[in-house]
């Protein structure tokens, strides 16, 4: 049964387009979450985001810097390389919802504003991931087919 489980997990039926895809939005996430994490890239390290995320009520906001980050940065790894692209698709897709509603939804759409548009861009496409699964050229596909 656990077998078929990780079959299932790994399966995908997408093409050569998932890496398209997986590989440019993997290495945004990554640049983001090494922001959060770590401040390159000009970023503010994990204090400095930590703070901020207190500072808007999400709480405890060093643990929440630690998701947020590792989720984005350890989860755009896995999506380039294509492994756990569905898990990693979705934990990615659940961070970039949750910046939607707490950062920038009352900025409206417009990414200009600070608006909700580019955080919405990587949700769709990691949910999209996250249906077809990482495609050729990917670890799940090299694992799923042995």
């Amino acid at each position: 049964m656990q077998h078929s489980f990780f079959n299932k997990l790994l399966a995908t039926h997408a093409g050569y387009a998932a890496l398209v895809l997986r590989v440019p939005v993997g290495l945004i996430l990554m640049a983001h979450g090494a922001q959060k994490l770590f401040g390159w890239f000009g970023g503010n390290g994990l204090a400095g985001t930590a703070g901020w995320l207190a500072s808007i009520g999400i709480e405890p906001g060093y643990l929440m810097a630690i998701l947020a980050g590792g989720s984005e940065f350890f989860g755009g790894l896995a999506l380039v390389i294509g492994l756990l692209t569905r898990p990693a698709a979705l934990a990615t897709a659940f961070t970039m919802l949750v910046a939607i509603f707490s950062v920038h939804i009352s900025n409206g759409l417009f990414m200009s504003n600070n608006g909700y548009e580019y955080a919405l861009t990587l949700m769709v496409a990691t949910l999209a991931l996250m249906i077809q699964g990482g495609g050729h050229l990917s670890v799940d596909k090299m694992l799923s087919t042995r």
